[in-house]
């Protein structure tokens, strides 16, 4: 009888973690392309930098196959995969220079201005704006202090929520609503008479680069 193809792409976050706990790569590999957008956007939010935060991906998610046998669901399997991008990360961050801390600063009543997802337009000059806009909001992300930075990603850009972004840092949310405030207004400031877009699209980590950091880490297994 003919067996038919495991469709891993369609199969559900707990079947995936089941077979990969059973030695199962191909299933390693489904679920490192389902988390390699967020875990990258973390990465980065950290270390600032494109290939250190593939390094770092690739290197938690060797250490995230040695230990998932281990692993029980107490949480969410990427709000693991997440605590171990960042304590990856920001062991390669306390190497490179020491930690900068920030105050907790006092958040003030004041609207802010929102970025909502820009809209699908298949013309050639609307792409071209929409891909420079997308730069010069990544250029101001890369700008905000790494307090905010970090937080402004899991809120904004992965769409955490309060609690889940304060427990993956080890902070409390009003620390998350009040460093989420300053990172707003420091874009702001820097960014208000250019944009009116929003942040979804900000630093992609898909097709090939995802498919590369699959493989890179299964052939280290």
């Amino acid at each position: 009888m003919r067996q038919t193809a495991t469709d891993y792409a369609a199969m559900r976050e707990e079947g995936l973690l089941l077979l990969t706990q059973r030695g199962d790569r191909d299933a390693f590999r489904a679920i490192m392309q389902r988390f390699n957008q967020r875990l990258f956007r973390v990465a980065r939010a950290v270390v600032n930098n494109d290939d250190e935060a593939e390094d770092v991906l690739q290197e938690s998610y060797l250490k995230a196959f040695a230990a998932i046998g281990g692993f029980r669901g107490e949480s969410g399997l990427g709000t693991w995969l997440t605590a171990i991008t960042l304590n990856e990360a920001r062991g390669r961050l306390r190497r490179r220079r020491p930690t900068a801390s920030l105050d907790v600063m006092e958040e003030a009543g004041v609207r802010v201005i929102p970025f909502p997802g820009l809209a699908e337009i298949p013309d050639p000059e609307a792409e071209a704006l929409r891909s420079e806009v997308r730069g010069l909001l990544e250029k101001a992300i890369d700008a905000l202090p790494d307090d905010f930075r970090i937080v402004f990603m899991l809120r904004e850009v992965e769409g955490c929520s309060v609690e889940e972004t304060a427990a993956q840092l080890a902070i409390n949310p009003q620390t998350v609503r009040t460093r989420l405030f300053r990172a707003r207004q420091c874009l702001r400031q820097e960014l208000a008479a250019k944009l009116a877009s929003g942040v979804d699209g900000v630093f992609p980590f898909m097709g090939a680069r995802c498919t590369r950091i699959a493989d890179r880490v299964l052939a280290r297994l």
